[in-house]
């Protein structure tokens, strides 16, 4: 679907709009996140009982959401819900059968990847993709699972004719920080955000001209500190097992910026033809 076409993200609207807010106006947002498919149903005046607000304050509080009035604001919630499923949250037991768990990793995955979706700043995809494909070469920083989604992109870039490498010592990193230029491209992963080492790295790489691009949590000293910032916001896993939804956002996010790329870099489409012609050789002609 276009983005133009897409329903408004009323709910992050409200979500990155409530601290702007007037105490009383904050008390409808609340609401509105802890019953929001019963406030569809609602007139006005029981929306303010609801709340313990006035009615003014109802249109207030749908106006500082960008809607011009609290009817436009229903059809607006109204169309979020129709096209943002909810799933059921990520948690084990230890007497979960292969079926829960199953159904939790996947319904905890797709969860994920719709909030990240649903918040993703378009901006800073189209300016992303700009850098990327105008590099004359880019350094994936990251550590444990952000340097295997670090790879994954690196065979995306390099299917797309752009010399790119991972680096995860943070020693190497600051060596390729060091021998960097404007016409390179840093990016660095970051399910944290909170890594000193990829907080030096991103110093240095600056330091010597190379802008960086980071992907991490929205509020994170690494998104702060790097020139273009794409938040990915997942909810960590904080038991004995490390989730799959962080790492596939990361990863999603990376494909995007590969789409972006191959639909605006000259000669690219093409490049993929042929590789794809070359690959068929490498491939058996036995079916079952």
């Amino acid at each position: 679907m276009d983005s133009n076409l897409r329903p408004r993200n009323i709910i992050r609207a409200m979500e990155t709009s409530r601290e702007q807010m007037r105490r009383s106006e904050r008390k409808v947002a609340d609401y509105i996140l802890e019953n929001r498919k019963e406030v569809i149903h609602m007139r006005i005046v029981d929306l303010a009982q609801e709340a313990h607000v006035s009615e003014p304050t109802v249109v207030r509080f749908c106006r500082a959401v960008g809607c011009d009035g609290f009817q436009n604001f229903k059809v607006a919630l109204a169309q979020h819900i129709a096209h943002s499923p909810e799933y059921e949250e990520f948690s084990f037991g230890d007497e979960d059968s292969a079926r829960q768990y199953t159904f939790k990793v996947f319904d905890s995955t797709m969860e994920a990847l719709k909030k990240v979706r649903d918040s993703i700043e378009v901006t800073a995809i189209e300016k992303a993709v700009e850098l990327l494909g105008n590099a004359r070469r880019v350094e994936f920083y990251g550590f444990g699972a952000s340097a295997a989604v670090a790879t994954d992109a690196q065979h995306n870039l390099f299917r797309l004719q752009i010399s790119a490498s991972v680096y995860s010592d943070p020693h190497v990193q600051a060596m390729s920080a060091m021998s960097l230029s404007q016409q390179d491209v840093v990016v660095v992963i970051s399910q944290s955000g909170r890594t000193k080492a990829l907080l030096d790295a991103i110093n240095l790489a600056q330091q010597n001209g190379a802008p960086v691009i980071a992907l991490a949590p929205s509020g994170s000293p690494v998104t702060a500190a790097a020139d273009l910032a794409i938040y990915i916001d997942v909810d960590m896993d904080e038991g004995d097992y490390t989730p799959l939804p962080s790492r596939l956002a990361h990863m999603a996010v990376l494909d995007i910026l590969a789409v972006g790329i191959s639909r605006s870099k000259a000669g690219v489409r093409e490049h993929l033809k042929t590789i794809e012609k070359g690959l068929q050789v490498l491939r058996t002609d036995i079916k079952e």
